[in-house]
């Protein structure tokens, strides 16, 4: 059975696919934002946001082997060592006060030229960014009504918009 066994196979091997993680997650630890295509960057967020993870659990172990262990695991995935350095002595701070949720991927809106491939920016959110506030009202779901009081603003910005523009004149 294949239960619980999905992830984005990029349409490569299982080698090839370790390798441009590998290689995408470290030109993120180290310039913060990369360009890619949207199925690349959804692949990558849950790759580099584990590497993260182990950075934060590495900074709060009190014994040094306990880190030394998970910054190794870190590089078995990354396989760049300058990219971990960075990561494990400066980065993780950035994401002290985050639980998950390290990257956002922005849609570019524009195709690659030569396979049409939609294209994304992925870039690290700061550990102060609150991002996106959700709204306070919901909507009322198929086949209900919406309660009074939010129905009668609608109601009454009705007529206005049908009045005429032109100073109230119709034309013939």
């Amino acid at each position: 059975m294949r239960h619980n066994k999905h992830r984005s196979t990029l349409g490569v091997t299982r080698e090839h696919r370790a390798a441009m993680l590998s290689n995408m997650g470290a030109s993120l630890l180290k310039h913060g934002r990369i360009e890619t295509t949207l199925t690349k960057a959804k692949a990558l967020r849950p790759f580099i946001e584990k590497v993260i993870t182990k950075a934060k659990q590495a900074a709060a172990k009190t014994e040094k082997k306990d880190a030394i262990h998970l910054r190794r695991l870190a590089l078995a995935s990354v396989r760049d060592e300058d990219a971990i350095t960075k990561l494990f002595n400066e980065s993780y701070k950035d994401f002290a006060n985050r639980n998950g949720g390290y990257t956002r991927i922005y849609k570019l809106g524009q195709q690659r030229m030569g396979d049409a491939a939609e294209m994304a920016l992925i870039e690290f959110v700061k550990s102060d960014d609150p991002g996106y506030k959700k709204s306070k009202g919901r909507k009322p779901a198929k086949g209900k009504k919406a309660p009074a009081a939010e129905s009668a603003p609608a109601a009454e910005a009705a007529p206005a918009a049908e009045a005429p523009k032109d100073g109230g004149e119709a034309k013939s």
